[in-house]
């Protein structure tokens, strides 16, 4: 053999054997692959429950699709009960949060297995809404005026306590319809809170709280339920939340508030309601009533209800997470449904109260 032939003839074994082994290395790749594939884990989706107010429906439905954008592993499910309902469960246990325009009383806080929080989410108002044809501009209701409505001593649309406020409505002769909340209400809290500050009668006689024996009307279960029987109900008045009368395309009062201006409801003017009043270390407090000339007078926070301890190792990061992810992220989505975002001193207070929830021992946020 010569020198060239026995070149080529090694070089053509090398590259065979070279082919060889690139072959068996990506099969072992493939292999490999497939063994990782098969022993990797599954995730399983994680189901988080939660009840309570129809205030802030609107607003956490769209909180809970877009977080599961973000994490399509956790889907979170929430029943628009009423606070009154919210508390009862999440007390109970059958729930992972509850959520509730109206803090806990004390003895609400009495009867839960362990510590709970408060946390501020967002910020809305309470309306007055009713159903009255031929006006040409909001009706204007001083607290004496609509206490009044609501305790049953102003019985026609123009009564002279109503009309003199409203100085060319065509005001009808007919019985005021009042509708109220039938079920345990924050919504109702809210009112009754606003109401019980302006009238000693109201207070005295129907007091303050998620539900109340009303002296006249008829009750409607949830905001929905308000919303539709006054829009089905001739010269009928109600109270709902903003988004809901503003989704629904219906007429909004304006309030006198305490400074004696008349305030139509609106996101500048709940987030003005807010702006002078500070949040104690609890994070809850009424901004019914506020002081400053721009203050829409029936305005509230909201919040979620959770155990400091979560005690689910798999439910409970994720819930912390949601939360932190909703009073920052979260708040873009407010006022495009009528509600108002959480104050930036606010949301430093909530950041350090969502640091102190725990699983067990560990805490359940991640750092931030």
């Amino acid at each position: 053999m010569t020198p060239r032939i026995s070149i080529l003839a090694t070089t053509a074994i090398c590259a065979t054997a070279l082919l060889a082994c690139s072959k068996k290395t990506e099969a072992q790749k493939t292999d490999t692959a497939q063994s990782a594939a098969f022993a990797a884990p599954k995730v399983e989706s994680i189901a988080i429950n939660g009840a309570g107010a129809t205030f802030p429906f609107p607003l956490y439905s769209k909180w809970m699709a877009d977080y599961n954008q973000r994490r399509p592993d956790v889907k979170i499910n929430y029943q628009s009960i009423g606070s009154g309902g919210g508390i009862r469960q999440i007390s109970a246990g059958t729930v992972d949060f509850g959520a509730t325009d109206a803090p806990m009383t004390e003895d609400e806080v009495k009867k839960v297995p362990r510590k709970i929080l408060h946390i501020p989410t967002t910020l809305g108002s309470v309306v007055i809404t009713y159903n009255l044809e031929n006006l040409s501009s909001p009706l204007k209701l001083t607290p004496e005026a609509l206490s009044g409505i609501y305790l049953g001593t102003i019985k026609k649309w123009n009564d002279a306590k109503i009309a003199k406020d409203n100085a060319g409505a065509k005001l009808p002769a007919k019985d005021i319809s009042v509708v109220y909340r039938s079920d345990g209400s924050g919504t109702t809290a809210v009112y009754t809170d606003y109401l019980t500050k302006v009238s000693p009668e109201f207070k005295e006689k129907v007091g303050q709280g998620k539900s109340v024996k009303w002296p006249v009307g008829l009750g409607a279960k949830g905001n929905e339920g308000v919303t539709g029987q006054v829009k089905t109900t001739p010269a009928s008045i109600g109270y709902v939340e903003y988004a809901y009368a503003t989704q629904n395309h219906m007429p909004m009062a304006e309030l006198r508030n305490a400074a004696g201006s008349f305030v139509a409801p609106s996101i500048p003017a709940t987030t003005a309601a807010a702006a002078g009043v500070d949040l104690p270390n609890e994070l809850y407090a009424s901004v019914t009533n506020a002081a400053g000339a721009d203050a829409y007078p029936i305005s509230s926070y909201t919040y979620i209800l959770v155990y400091e301890d979560l005690v689910d190792p798999v439910k409970g990061p994720a819930l912390a997470d949601f939360l932190w992810w909703a009073i920052h992220d979260g708040q873009t989505r407010c006022e495009p449904l009528g509600y108002s975002k959480l104050p930036a001193k606010v949301v430093s207070q909530v950041e350090s109260k969502l640091r102190t929830l725990q699983v067990g021992n560990k805490r359940a946020l991640a750092e931030n």
